[in-house]
């Protein structure tokens, strides 16, 4: 083909001689088509055919000359950029292609572009040029092998029981990034670690080439690499690791018998690397349950640490409940006689023996709680802990019926009675919607947490004839029973019992430890309870919502399951309510063991309650022979939840001084104490943010949003006199937000679990008050709060309230209002007593009273000093100027311009109070009367001194 060119060519040229033909009338020619091949480390295009441009014209002058090639995009838009071609012989037309820069065969095999000839013309400035057809070029770039194979792993682990030989234990693989197959292929492995019982083949798999022994070698390490078909070694070799196990025992492998856990750490795996071994025995189901015991963990698990009170106003239960059995205090004394037990939250846990152990809820809190329509909520635990009943009292004559609460309520002009008890297993509640009805309705319930002897959460919630039984969340059915045997009616006589029931008779009995109030009728308490009680409240009305119930037993602590979606076919995983028991059940060994890893242990408390928590894990197998089917032992261990990182409760923002008119304080509202108050609360570390998205909403990072339950407000000193101060609140906001207030003279304390911006805005708006005439000269306040019931408090606030006593109300000169309000508000200029412009009079002056009268009167009568000496003297020259005649008076005139008197009395606070004795001292000694001449200057002062607190003011 490049033959018969050439003689195309030829032939053009001799035609072109013999006719003299001088004009550029014909067009370059070009081959249509063309492959190239560039290596990646040459920039030199080797085309096929080479290339040549043919011009008719030729041996015309520039009319038959090649001048040059051009470069365009190929089919796909690229590729013209890349490469450029260049004429190597005008004459001949022979041309070059080459990239303009290294090419990479890894980021593009091939290249495609058009390329265009076109000649001289016919002159040289290019006149009348002619260019070809395009066409098009194709490059193929060949591949370098400058890559190495590369392990996709730096390491390999695997296990195999000794006494074995395995077509393969692990299989090891490496890469290479070459584009080409001859270079991007692994030819062959190899084990460069010497005298090592494996060997490799060239796919990578390693197998041993003896039977392995665990007591000789339980481990053992050697090294491979790896080489390409371009004889290319991996860069880095990669260690291979395989553990002999001893003869197969059938189990559990890997069990950690001590976990622990860091409280925030969110949910953390119980099990990350454990698998069950069944020894190739063959099974179709598996079924393992996993146990927490947090049985001793205050009231069964990790619960809110707040107070029950405290815990349903953050679950969003309906307000208005009555605690029954409250603190002892001088407004709840019934419980006073009660012993109680220490708990681990701040809920008050009492103690019931089933005989003196009584409480009797006054008829003034009963009759709050009466009608058809109540929700009865406690916690019960029976036996265990309780007091034991006294020695006399046999175990045969002891009542089996216990009863929890006992209720004889006045409804207008009516009475209805109920009793909540417990007899074995059962818990039963008898009603009677009239006590002079003769057949009351009984409510019954089977129940093992009755007696189990540990703490379970109850909610009975009455809205007759419909009765709903929660405990510990699950509803319960009962079996509805009318009774028509000779149950004796109550007493119509109002009184409410905790831990028995009042039974009328005709004598009365004295009772140990009875609180009830004195009445007509007699009687004795029967039936009485034996174990712990705590929450016992009532809320007259609508039942509690199902979601509400379930929030205030709702433990924060628990096992749960990582990711559901994981879970893989014919697998089930089932949690009970407290989330203390997780069963996993499948048929599938992988499965199973992927399942079993994903087991967590989750703990939504920020604080929560360290301590140990047993666990336990038990499994049963079903095999296809059941004779021989594998029995696994129970494995037992325990969790350890470490003492969490106390939080910093920081106050800021207030005083340490605040200064106010006086006249402010005994306005109707009073002055703010704590008007710019700053609550932050932070941990000192860094806690897993992965937590963010766990049961009770809490984000678990320093940024979490903080609750505190507390905070006091206490006057330092003397307590507050009500004749004359007082602190006043916003009662209104604390009602909406739920929070309680004790209001004393000796402090304030406003509690309740909220957020930290409404305890802000509740002590923002905590108000002094004072009577008229009752300011003295300083009066000090302490703020404290605190989270956790008291677990946690923050730093002591102390602020210093001084009342700055207007010397105009006291003493009535008009003309010193002006001079009066410069010095009990200083300029910022003080080097001058330049007074013209009052401040703002609500600045915070920290110059107590006491001070700021002794330093106005010992400045004050330095200015007058000099006053009168400049008066005197000006008086002394105009007699002598008199004297003189008028001719000599302005040649002699005294010239006063050069007289400078600067006094600054606006001295900082500490020296101020530092020399106030000693002035004080010097200026007790000096009186002296001055009548100020109505055309004085604002530079000068008219000091009033007071001798004593009850003495007759002085005028200076």
């Amino acid at each position: 083909m490049a033959r018969m060119s050439f003689l195309s060519f030829l032939l053009f040229c001799l035609t072109s001689v013999a006719h003299g033909n001088k004009a550029n009338k014909h067009k370059p020619w070009i081959e249509t088509e063309y492959q190239g091949i560039v290596m990646e480390n040459d920039n030199t295009v080797l085309l096929n055919p080479p290339l040549f441009a043919l011009d008719k014209d030729a041996p015309l002058h520039y009319a038959g000359e090649i001048c040059g090639f051009r470069v365009h995009n190929g089919p796909g838009g690229s590729g013209s950029a890349q490469f450029e071609a260049v004429v190597l012989d005008r004459s001949t037309g022979e041309g070059l292609v080459r990239s303009k820069e290294p090419l990479d065969c890894e980021s593009q095999k091939e290249h495609s572009f058009t390329i265009q000839a076109y000649d001289c013309g016919e002159g040289p400035d290019g006149t009348n040029s002619k260019k070809s057809h395009k066409a098009t070029v194709h490059v193929r770039v060949n591949d370098v092998n400058e890559f190495s194979p590369v392990f996709v792993e730096r390491r390999y682990e695997a296990s195999v029981p000794e006494g074995r030989l395995f077509d393969r234990i692990v299989r090891v693989e490496a890469v290479d990034a070459d584009c080409s197959p001859q270079y991007s292929q692994i030819c062959f492995y190899d084990i460069i670690t010497p005298n090592v019982p494996f060997t490799i083949d060239n796919d990578g798999n390693i197998k041993n080439t003896e039977p392995l022994d665990s007591k000789r070698q339980r481990v053992h390490s050697f090294w491979v690499t790896a080489f390409d078909c371009g004889k290319n070694r991996a860069q880095a070799d990669a260690q291979v690791i395989v553990t002999v196990k001893p003869s197969c025992k059938p189990g559990w492998i890997g069990w950690t018998k001590r976990i622990e856990y860091t409280p925030g750490s969110g949910s953390i795996p119980l099990f990350p690397n454990l698998h069950l071994e069944t020894c190739e025995e063959t099974v179709w189901n598996i079924q393992a349950t996993v146990e927490l015991q947090t049985g001793h963990i205050g009231k069964g698990c990790d619960r809110d640490s707040y107070s029950d009170r405290s815990v349903r106003r953050l679950c969003g239960a309906v307000r208005g409940e009555v605690d029954l059995l409250p603190p002892p205090s001088p407004a709840t004394n019934w419980t006073a006689a009660l012993p109680t037990l220490p708990s681990s939250d701040s809920s008050l846990v009492f103690s019931f023996n089933g005989s003196t152990h009584v409480a009797v809820v006054p008829d003034s809190v009963a009759s709050a709680v009466s009608g058809d329509h109540f929700t009865l909520q406690l916690w019960m635990r029976r036996g265990g802990a309780s007091t034991q009943p006294p020695a006399n009292q046999a175990r045969g004559t002891r009542k089996e019926e216990e009863t929890i609460v006992c209720s004889t309520v006045k409804n207008d002009d009516t009475y209805s009675h109920y009793s909540l008890s417990v007899h074995g297993c059962r818990l039963s509640l008898f009603y009677w919607p009239d006590v002079s009805a003769a057949r009351p309705v009984k409510f019954l319930w089977k129940l093992e947490q009755v007696c189990d002897s540990e703490w379970h959460h109850l909610s009975l919630s009455v809205q007759f004839p419909s009765v709903t039984l929660y405990v510990d969340g699950v509803t319960f059915d009962p079996a509805l029973i009318h009774d028509n045997g000779a149950i004796p009616n109550p007493a119509p006589h109002q009184r409410l019992v905790i831990g028995a029931c009042w039974e009328p008779e005709e004598k009365s009995k004295d009772i140990v430890n009875n609180t009830m109030p004195e009445s007509k009728d007699t009687g004795k308490f029967v039936s009485g309870y034996k174990g712990l009680l705590s929450g016992v409240t009532v809320r007259p009305g609508n039942v509690e919502p199902h979601s509400v119930v379930e929030c205030l037993y709702a433990c924060r602590e628990g096992l749960d399951f990582g990711d559901l979606e994981t879970l893989g076919s014919g697998m089930k995983v089932h949690v009970n309510p407290s989330q203390s028991v997780l069963v996993l059940e499948g048929d599938d060994i992988e499965s199973f063991n992927r399942a079993v890893q994903q087991v967590t242990y989750r703990n939504s408390l920020r604080f929560a309650t360290p301590g140990v928590r047993p666990l336990k894990l038990t499994t049963s197998l079903r095999c296809f022979s059941e004779e021989s089917c594998l029995s696994l032992r129970q494995l037992e261990g325990y969790l350890v939840v470490l003492q969490p990182d106390a939080p910093q409760i920081s106050l800021s923002g207030v005083g340490p001084h605040l200064a106010r008119p006086a006249a402010e304080f005994e306005g109707p509202q009073g002055v703010p104490l704590f008007p710019e108050l700053r609550i932050v609360c932070s941990l000192s570390h860094a806690v897993n943010t992965a937590a963010q998205g766990m049961e009770g909403g809490a984000l678990m990072s320093d940024a979490v949003a903080h609750t505190l339950d507390g905070c006091e407000v206490q006057p330092l000193g003397e307590e507050l006199n009500p004749e004359r101060e007082e602190l006043l609140v916003d009662m209104e906001a604390l009602r909406e937000r739920g929070l309680d207030i004790i209001n004393t003279t000796a402090y304030i304390a406003i509690t309740g679990a909220e957020s930290i911006s409404v305890y802000e805005d509740v002590l923002r708006s905590i108000r002094y008050r004072l009577a008229k005439g009752s300011a003295r000269f300083e009066r000090r306040f302490r703020l404290s709060c605190s989270e956790m019931n008291g677990r946690y408090t923050s730093n002591e606030l102390t602020l210093e309230v001084n009342f700055l006593h207007s010397l105009d109300s006291l003493y009535h000169p008009s003309h010193l209002l002006a001079s009066q309000q410069q010095f009990l508000h200083p300029s910022h200029h003080t080097g001058e007593l330049s007074g013209h412009t009052l401040p703002n009079p609500h600045r915070n002056s920290v110059v107590p009273g006491a001070a700021t009268v002794i330093i106005m009167v010992c400045v004050g009568f330095l200015v007058v000093m000099v006053i009168l000496g400049v008066f005197r003297i000006r008086s002394i020259h105009r007699r002598g100027d008199g004297a003189r005649g008028a001719g000599k008076e302005g040649s002699n005139q005294w010239d006063d311009s050069a007289l400078t008197i600067i006094v600054n009395p606006m001295e900082t606070y500490e020296n101020r109070m530092g020399i106030a004795t000693d002035i004080e001292g010097e200026c007790d000694d000096e009186e002296e009367v001055v009548d100020s001449p109505d055309d004085t200057s604002d530079d000068q002062r008219i000091i009033i001194k007071k001798e004593g607190r009850d003495s007759a003011p002085r005028r200076y």
